[in-house]
């Protein structure tokens, strides 16, 4: 069970800073690089600014150990959504291959911090169903 729960905040925490700390830090300290990812692309500048809203609130929902299980799927979805829109994007637009490797790398430790999570959760519900 420690081992398990050691990996998951491992992972977590890499996505909390990655996914949830930057662009807060970003939009809050550097407010003129708020676009610098998503206007290359394409994109409109409200879209960064959603963007770092949702990814707080993801990052939120999977910190919380109390977080419903529901909810915190809904945010692995929404993270993962969005890197796997990252890697097609890169891919799709300005094909650099360090742009293109970030996102499913970030990916794969989410996915890490996923796996975990559920081993955890599952661990937790067998020891209070042996206990109870």
């Amino acid at each position: 069970m420690r081992k398990t729960k050691i990996i998951f905040w491992v992972a977590t925490t890499i996505i909390i800073l990655w996914e949830g700390i930057m662009p807060l830090g970003t939009l809050l300290f550097a407010p003129q690089y708020v676009n610098a990812g998503t206007k290359p692309l394409g994109y409109p500048d409200y879209f960064a600014y959603t963007l770092i809203i949702c990814k707080i609130l993801g990052v939120l929902a999977i910190s919380f150990p109390k977080t419903p299980s529901k909810l915190k799927e809904w945010a692995y979805a929404g993270l993962t959504f969005n890197l796997i829109f990252a890697f097609i994007s890169h891919v799709s637009v300005d094909k650099n291959v360090g742009y293109m490797l970030m996102p499913i790398v970030v990916l794969g430790i989410l996915a890490v911090s996923y796996v975990y999570n559920y081993k955890s959760e599952l661990m937790t519900k067998t020891d209070y169903h042996v206990l109870t």
